[in-house]
């Protein structure tokens, strides 16, 4: 696996992150995304085929790193995310702001509160105060502190992922973490992040 050992979480994976799969999982996957990201959005069926391929053996947890430079509705994006979690609906409104990437405005976003049940006047006046900026901002300073500097960075067991975000790459990655694992290799195994055009704006590129 292509690690750096000087780059790894500066903070574990603990009780305030959002996790799918069990806490006590012997692999942990860690991604810092954004969801205006094109590749981000690209990594999903690449995640969910890891996440598919080693079951429960497997933990998985977002963090957030909008890339404000580049995704204007990246932030407030994170903010709904996390006025759903606060809900326990998180996993829930990040699948839906994945599946309508290209509208992330506000009133799209407090669209997709409604669609989940929440209140969109209340989720409103939470964009409006920042009730829930520092929570992302908390999780976007960790990422630095671990060498993330784009998006998405993943991280194996703590250790900065190095490799190309493919399946066949990452799963080859894991199996040398965890050789004794058991792995159902379920998707196409040449999944990988495509080339994705970024309108007006440098952004960066996969390896």
């Amino acid at each position: 696996m292509r690690t750096q050992a000087h780059y790894q979480l500066t903070e574990p994976v603990g009780e305030h992150d959002h996790v799918s799969g069990r806490r006590s999982a012997p692999i942990s996957l860690v991604e810092y995304g954004d969801f205006e990201c094109p590749y981000c959005r690209a990594a999903e069926p690449i995640v969910a085929a890891l996440r598919e391929a080693f079951g429960d053996q497997l933990s998985f947890t977002f963090r957030h790193f909008p890339m404000r430079e580049v995704h204007p509705h990246g932030q407030h994006a994170a903010e709904v995310a996390e006025a759903a979690g606060s809900r326990g609906l998180f996993w829930e409104m990040r699948d839906t702001l994945f599946a309508n990437q290209n509208a992330l405005d506000d009133p799209s976003l407090l669209r997709y509160a409604v669609g989940l049940g929440l209140d969109a006047d209340r989720v409103e006046r939470e964009l409006a105060d920042r009730v829930h900026s520092q929570r992302v901002e908390h999780d976007r300073s960790g990422g630095l502190g671990s060498g993330v500097n784009g998006t998405p960075t993943f991280y194996i067991d703590g250790l900065r992922y190095e490799g190309s975000v493919g399946l066949r790459q990452m799963l080859a990655a894991i199996r040398q973490l965890h050789p004794d694992v058991e792995v159902t290799e379920a998707a196409p195994n040449n999944l990988r992040i495509p080339r994705v055009a970024w309108p007006n704006t440098r952004g960066p590129q996969p390896t």
